[in-house]
């Protein structure tokens, strides 16, 4: 049998492939985008770090922990500060913290909308930050960065909000595997913290985003992996007994830095000083600190090197001393940078806090168990993703992402059981993470996992009908009755003359009446139900279902919160379970 082209073609679904082939070129726009965005990002830092430090323009990076710039070092972090006060203020105040909550907040309040100008905003805003030595990590800001290009990529093309989460989405994973020459690592960053989705719709753009960005990132910066370390063997079970302990202890630390760094914040919040000066002020701190330890200044990965590389020394208590007040100090600096409202991500941090404290329970170990353990460095690179683990809760991320930056497979299973141990103890003893802390401040809730109830994050407001059909008290059930015909509406709120709320009435609710009071003439007000369950705008379209469930009924009112007659609109169970499907 021979078929024509033209008879094939009528079966070919044409509008799905071009609306896929349309997303998966905007998807690798936005990895080609976010690639360079990375690359240029981690220039700007170079070019202000080794102006701010050494007084020259490069982007042959120097760490800022090598300067000799002695007491002087006190005020360049403050500087930078004041700079990036001048931006979150004045430009786009969506550029002041680590990033990712803004992004994740996007994702499920604004439907994925971000304004443009944050792009150049949060670049030079967190360029600025990190390169006169903040303490915090490049990976928030190209997050943002890349998520903001990819949405308003969509909002030009006028794609559907589905298809802007995703194109935010391939933002985010661009960004990480760009930064961190980590492609897998992007692509689960996204899925487990900013669309909390797997599915082949969004899986493939990710996929192609990550694969262009990691492609122009290693094009430009090389394929060598961040950290360059001697490899570690799993020497003996017995060890395992040692991680578990250290992936305990690591959830418990986790939740110290998130802590921290959202205490530190309330601190500034209540200093009454005009905002633009509360980052100078976190960075003078922050040069004051430096002055002792220098390492904690920028991203910290040459410090983390150094600690992973064996080049602190053997283990002794006097490496231990020096360990424990660098782990307090960098706790600190992290809570500072951010918390007075400097602009910076948390990823790096968390990496920073988890290798010290791992080499610090490493040295540990080797002193009180020689010859039966792994040298504390091993123990440092465990820790850098446990740490992680335990404040972002993304776990599979922590652990992909640290081996796509050491290349190091040999210590993958003490990093993996120690990584889930400290997620584990980590959402035992606090129900949030560094990123939902800081939504959660601002009444904004977002579950933790992949199972995510929508509902809980859009308000009755989002859906309710304002444009109400209503009874009047006066109106016959009969005239009630061929309104419910007519319209196909199950019923109506009834008011009265003052166009107060009295009730609300359905079809039900007359056969019930008409079998009471046969022979009477009724009105909408004597068949209507009075004891009302009511909604309000800011209550949650998850709260306005369970009302619906637990009273066995399909619509509410939604009321004034401070004036229960004031009929401000309707929802449905039809509604909500439309909004759920889409």
């Amino acid at each position: 049998m021979r078929y024509s082209i033209a008879s094939i073609s009528k079966g070919f679904p044409k509008k799905s492939l071009y609306t896929n082939l349309r997303l998966n070129l905007m998807a690798v726009s936005v990895g080609i985008v976010g690639g360079f965005g990375a690359v240029l990002f981690r220039w700007l830092i170079y070019v202000i770090s080794d102006f701010s430090f050494f007084h020259k323009f490069s982007i042959n990076f120097t760490a800022p922990m090598h300067n000799s710039l002695g007491l002087v070092v006190v005020i360049i972090p403050a500087i930078g500060g004041l700079l990036v006060g001048f931006i979150t203020y004045y430009i786009a105040s969506e550029t002041k913290g680590h990033g990712v909550p803004e992004v994740m907040e996007a994702m499920y309040n604004k439907e994925g909308i971000i304004r443009p100008r944050v792009v150049l905003a949060k670049t030079i805003a967190s360029g600025i930050c990190l390169g006169t030595g903040g303490s915090a990590g490049r990976e928030g800001p190209i997050v943002q960065i890349g998520s903001a290009f990819g949405s308003a990529v969509s909002q030009l093309l006028k794609l559907t909000v589905n298809d802007r989460k995703t194109l935010v989405g391939c933002g985010a994973t661009a960004g990480i595997a760009a930064t961190f020459n980590a492609p897998l690592a992007g692509i689960l960053f996204s899925i487990e913290l900013i669309l909390l989705e797997f599915k082949t719709e969004s899986f493939v753009p990710l996929v192609l985003s990550s694969v262009f960005a990691t492609i122009i990132s290693r094009t430009f910066l090389g394929a060598a992996p961040i950290f360059l370390i001697p490899l570690y063997h799993f020497r003996s079970p017995y060890e395992l007994i040692f991680y578990l302990i250290m992936g305990i202890l690591s959830g418990f630390l986790g939740i110290i830095v998130i802590k921290s760094l959202y205490g530190i914040e309330d601190l500034f919040d209540k200093m009454k000083i005009h905002p633009l000066i509360k980052p100078a002020i976190g960075g003078l701190i922050l040069g004051i600190i430096g002055l002792k330890f220098p390492q904690i200044f920028g991203v910290g990965y040459s410090a983390v090197s150094s600690i992973l590389s064996l080049h602190y020394g053997n283990p002794t208590s006097s490496l231990m001393m020096m360990l424990l007040l660098l782990l307090i100090a960098k706790i600190i600096a992290l809570s500072v940078t951010l918390g007075s409202g400097s602009s910076g991500g948390v990823f790096a941090p968390s990496l920073f806090i988890g290798a010290v404290f791992g080499s610090l329970y490493g040295i540990l170990i080797n002193i009180l168990f020689p010859g039966i353990s792994a040298p504390y460095p091993a123990y440092g690179l465990v820790g850098m993703a446990a740490l992680f683990a335990a404040t972002g809760r993304a776990t599979l991320t922590s652990i992909i992402i640290l081996f796509e930056m050491t290349r190091n497979y040999d210590i993958i299973i003490p990093l993996i059981f120690a990584c889930v141990l400290a997620d584990i103890t980590s959402d035992i003893f606090y129900d949030r993470t560094i990123y939902t802390e800081k939504l959660a401040r601002r009444g904004v809730f977002i579950p933790h996992g992949l199972e995510i109830n929508i509902l809980k994050n859009k308000k009755v407001e989002s859906v309710m009908i304002k444009d109400v059909v209503t009874a009047n008290i006066y109106e016959s059930i009969q005239d009630v009755s061929n309104k419910i015909m007519k319209t196909g509406h199950e019923g109506f709120p009834v008011i009265n003359d003052k166009n107060e709320l009295v009730g609300i009435i359905s079809g039900r609710d007359i056969l019930q009446c008409r079998e009471k009071n046969s022979n009477m003439a009724l009105s909408a007000f004597d068949a209507c139900s009075k004891n009302l369950i009511l909604t309000h705008p800011d209550e949650t379209l998850d709260q306005a279902l369970e009302k619906m469930r637990e009273n066995g009924i399909s619509h509410l009112p939604v009321v004034d919160e401070d004036n229960p007659k004031k009929l401000l609109g309707i929802i449905t169970k039809g509604d909500l379970l439309m909004y759920k499907a889409q």
